[in-house]
Parts: C-alpha cells; sequence; structure tokens
C-alpha cells in the first residue's frame, strides 16, 4: 500500500461552524504515500441530498421503501491519467496537499438532519484511484443550516419559541371524586414520504407532572419547562420528511382513561420575539361514577 493516509479537511466560516445556501465552502485534501505513486484519478467531491428507507411486512414478503432527493452535486478534478506522461498523475512520497473550493448554491435547502428512517446530509468525498482493484476513499459531513426564515407551514394557534425554557398554565376542573394529576410531555413527530407511501415514528419525552387537583375543585397549575438544549428545530421544507411538534397534558385518573390535549409548538434555533397572543388551553374533567 503506497497510500498510507488520505482525509478531507475543510474551513469554518462562522464560530457555530455551519454552512448555508450562497457561502463557500474551501479546504483542503491531504494525501500521505510512503513513495512516488501514480493515479489512475484523484478527486474530490461535495454533495447535498435526503435519503428515506423504511421496511414494511405484507404477508410473507418485506417491502422496502426508499426515495433520495439531490440537491446539489459538484466534482474537481486534482490528478488524472490522460496518458501524457508528463509527471501529472503522479503523487510524490510524503505528505501532500491539495486546497479546493466549492460555492453552495444559494437556493432553498433544508437543514442537516438525521431521524429513524431518513437523513439529510452534506458531505465532501475524496477518492484516489490507483487501479480497478485499488481505490481509496475519504468522507466528512459538514452541517448545513438553512437561511429560511420559518422553514414549516404557516398555521394558526401555534406557539413559537426558541430552545430554552417555557412556562405552561393549564386550567383544570375536576368536578369528580377522585384526585387528578397532570403530567406534561413534549411529542416529537417524525414523517417520512417515499413512493407516494407515507410512515410516521413518534416519540413522547416526559417533563414531570403538575401539582394534585383534589375531588370537587378547580386549579390553575403551572409548569415550566426546559427544552433540551439538543432538540432538532421545527422543519417542513423538505419534500421527503419533516418534524414537529405538539406540547401535551394529560390527566393521571386513577381507574379510568387519562383525558388529554395537545397543543402545537414550534421549535426555532433561535430566539425570535414573543407572540402577541398566548394560546390558553383547559381541561374540563366531569363527574365519574362512584
Amino acid at each position: 500500500m503506497t497510500v498510507k493516509h488520505l482525509s478531507v479537511e475543510y474551513n469554518k466560516v462562522n464560530e457555530r461552524g455551519t454552512f448555508s445556501p450562497g457561502d463557500i465552502i474551501s479546504g483542503r485534501v491531504i494525501a500521505v504515500t510512503n513513495k512516488e505513486t501514480k493515479v489512475q484519478c484523484f478527486l474530490v467531491r461535495a454533495k447535498g441530498k435526503a435519503e428515506v428507507t423504511w421496511h414494511e411486512q405484507e404477508g410473507l414478503t418485506t417491502v422496502v421503501h426508499s426515495d433520495k432527493k439531490k440537491y446539489f452535486y459538484f466534482e474537481h478534478i486534482i490528478l488524472q491519467d490522460k496518458n501524457k506522461g508528463d509527471g501529472s498523475e503522479i503523487i510524490g512520497p510524503g505528505r501532500n496537499v491539495y486546497p479546493f473550493t466549492f460555492k453552495i448554491p444559494n437556493m432553498c435547502m433544508p437543514s442537516s438532519y438525521e431521524g429513524k428512517w431518513g437523513k439529510i446530509t452534506y458531505s465532501l468525498r475524496a477518492q484516489l484511484t490507483q487501479s480497478i482493484w485499488l481505490v481509496h476513499k475519504t468522507k466528512t459531513e459538514f452541517p448545513f443550516l438553512t437561511k429560511a426564515e420559518f422553514p414549516f407551514a404557516s398555521k394558526s394557534e401555534m406557539i413559537i419559541i426558541g430552545l430554552k425554557a417555557i412556562g405552561v398554565s393549564v386550567e383544570v376542573l375536576n368536578d369528580s371524586t377522585r384526585t387528578v394529576t397532570p403530567r406534561f410531555y413534549l411529542c416529537e413527530k417524525q414523517t417520512f414520504v417515499a413512493q407516494s407511501k407515507r410512515t410516521v415514528h413518534s416519540n413522547d419525552i416526559l417533563f414531570g407532572t403538575g401539582d394534585s387537583v383534589p375531588a370537587e375543585t378547580s386549579q390553575t397549575i403551572t409548569k415550566v419547562m426546559s427544552i433540551p438544549p439538543q432538540t432538532i428545530p421545527t422543519f417542513f421544507n423538505c419534500c421527503m420528511m419533516k418534524l414537529e411538534y405538539r406540547l401535551k397534558v394529560t390527566l393521571d385518573v386513577p381507574l379510568a382513561r387519562d383525558s388529554e390535549i395537545k397543543l402545537p409548538l414550534v421549535i426555532l434555533l433561535g430566539s425570535p420575539k414573543p407572540h402577541q397572543q398566548k394560546p390558553k388551553r383547559s381541561i374540563w374533567f366531569r363527574k365519574l361514577p362512584g
């Protein structure tokens, strides 16, 4: 093996380390060899894509649903053997550094994301081909952040928040003979689409419980919840997948079915100005037998 090491690196353009539409991404491909090496082709690629895949059991048959979408693809040839014999296809011994520069298209594209059955990735790949049997490859992904101001569909009565703490107040009218306890959840909903088929993956995160409401009383329960810092922002601007959230409040009712309400929730990366209207929801708990 004459090629001992192959890697691709990029330069950050901001403190966050993210790239957005219209940005220039530059870096270098590093190849370390132990002797002079002739190559057939040496190149670096930049690529943005979305892909989804999941399996469903239909009787005895396993059906695979999958789809892909390419946002951009660029290729830069570093070295190539054109049978000139002028040495342009030769890599010298030791550490060799080859710079590259690509411009990311200034178009609407979703942010980097990895879900249950799909992902959106932006990557740099280098490939050094010595022969049909000897190909060296390396890859690194770079974080991409959409420029869309609100990468989600407009809906009424949505709460728009940043990644921070929120206070939730719930009015509970317990007109029964039992004590009830509210529980607060952040509900995540991942939706994936491929070949006109759709699948959903849901996950509920329990924030905690509120104060119990005794029988024959009514109370307003307030719970302060902190959105986990690793929570991925809401997005709808990908044709094959989307990520939504709901705030869910349930009543833990002994020996009965729990009541619940859900409030649509949009999670943003930043901290926008507070919404003027403050949507309010109430839980009305009627009399039960006994």
